[in-house]
């Protein structure tokens, strides 16, 4: 299957090597590129592509409300690119919607295995970005949880889920942490992921340290 992607960045240049890198790989096909969010926003639309690169800083619309947009209108998944390491970027991002977090003096490879990793349905953050999110949501809490009654749909074993995803385990840790198969697993996080109205992983973590399931501190799951 071939990932159709939409490239967005105000800087031809950089535009432009980003689609050079893509478009060499035999299973990812550049659809449009675009010089701004509503560029991008409209791009999508036309040709409803798989992954959306979005450059955090463009004119008219930036990365990020175009990455709100495209979230709400469309399964297309984003990837965020900025040469700013800023935490109120990172969680502007995710909280839009966005799937991988990425700088732009990213690796050639690394650029185009994140493209593969989001298509796929999982995310991706570059590990100083994961770095910083971790530590944010790991420190002692500065702002009263905010209860989420969507917790309540949940069923026991997959809250236990959720405490693990947010603890950052992989699903083949969780299956030895839960004594489950793989499958079993998948099939939890799934549910999570639907029940909560998630669209992957990152906003499941965000969700489980906001509503104050988990904070800093927590003991392990059975612990």
């Amino acid at each position: 299957m071939t990932i159709r992607v939409v490239v967005a960045d105000d800087q031809e240049l950089v535009r432009s090597g980003f689609s050079m890198i893509l478009e060499g790989q035999p299973d990812i096909e550049v659809v449009a590129e675009a010089g701004d969010g509503a560029e991008a926003v409209e791009a999508v639309r036309r040709h409803h592509p798989d992954v959306a690169l979005l450059d955090i800083r463009m004119p008219r619309m930036d990365g990020i409300e175009a990455c709100r947009t495209i979230s709400a209108e469309s399964a297309c998944r984003t990837v965020m690119l900025t040469t700013f390491d800023s935490d109120e970027y990172v969680y502007e991002a995710l909280h839009a919607g966005a799937s991988g977090f990425l700088l732009k003096d990213v690796r050639r490879d690394d650029l185009v295995h994140a493209v593969r990793v989001v298509a796929r349905g999982d995310s991706l953050l570059a590990p100083s970005v994961a770095r910083r999110l971790v530590s944010e949501y790991t420190r002692p809490i500065r702002r009263a949880p905010r209860p989420d009654p969507r917790l309540d749909a949940l069923t026991a074993r997959e809250r236990e889920t959720l405490l693990l995803l947010a603890r950052g385990l992989s699903n083949a840790e969780i299956a030895a942490e839960l004594v489950v198969s793989d499958h079993t697993v998948k099939t939890h996080v799934g549910n999570v992921l639907a029940k909560l109205g998630l669209r992957d992983r990152i906003q499941a973590v965000i969700c489980a340290y906001e509503s104050g399931l988990i904070t800093a501190g927590s003991p392990p799951a059975g612990g």
